[in-house]
């Protein structure tokens, strides 16, 4: 199991010391996705080749069949982030957008003492028993919440998978009363990748460009971007 800290070193060499013509390589990158993946390579050597064009239901499929060969980590936040998040949340309540298998959601409801809500496209069973955190699967694309209902909206590492990012997070202000907190892997966008992310944010103005408010704050942390804004 590589925690993030470990893997951003990784994708930092992957990202700024191997050639753009090796990265785009597609039999070299075969040959690397088939010793990693498989017979599951070729998912995800098509993905973001497709994805502009899939439905939810065929999104999901993909997600789900290889959710196998992802890296089994409790969390994908590394671990300067988590300490910000946990330091910069304020009020009594907070929604996690993405909440993927809970970590940050529990992690919010046990030491801050505050109600969380954390809700995903996928909620493993496991979770489904908790009353605080409470666990909701739905699309955080059209989030069933009320406006101006949690004092704080956190979605880390998930707008780089979204396949329409810009509605995910005009939900995210219309639910937010008070501050909203982002984090997006800090990567370079290539034909082929070992995840499946289909946006991609090298620098700070990228995620910048999508946000479009020039008084948040906006930084890199361990190879990640950290995105604050209040509401």
């Amino acid at each position: 199991m590589l925690n993030r800290n470990i893997t951003n070193h990784f994708n930092w060499i992957l990202d700024n010391l191997i050639p753009p013509v090796m990265r785009d390589n597609k039999l070299l990158v075969r040959l690397c996705f088939w010793l990693l993946f498989g017979d599951k390579a070729k998912y995800f050597m098509e993905f973001k080749n497709k994805a502009p064009h899939l439905s939810q239901e065929e999104y999901k499929f993909y997600y789900n069949l290889l959710s196998d060969k992802h890296i089994k980590r409790k969390t994908d936040l590394n671990q300067q982030c988590i300490d910000r998040i946990l330091s910069n949340i304020i009020g009594e309540s907070t929604l996690d957008v993405g909440c993927g298998k809970g970590f940050l959601s529990m992690a919010m409801a046990n030491r801050m003492n505050m109600r969380v809500v954390g809700i995903d496209l996928h909620i493993p069973e496991h979770l489904t028993q908790h009353s605080n955190p409470l666990f909701i699967e739905d699309n955080i694309e059209e989030l069933p919440l009320k406006d101006s209902s949690f004092d704080n909206v956190v979605c880390t590492h998930t707008i780089e998978h979204l396949l329409n990012p810009e509605k995910t997070i005009k939900e995210i202000r219309r639910v937010a009363k008070k501050k909203i907190i982002i984090i997006v892997p800090r990567q370079r966008e290539y034909r082929y990748t070992f995840d499946l992310h289909i946006h991609f944010f090298p620098y700070i103005f990228s995620l910048q460009k999508l946000m479009k408010n020039e008084y948040a704050t906006c930084e890199i942390i361990g190879n990640d971007i950290y995105y604050e804004e209040w509401v």
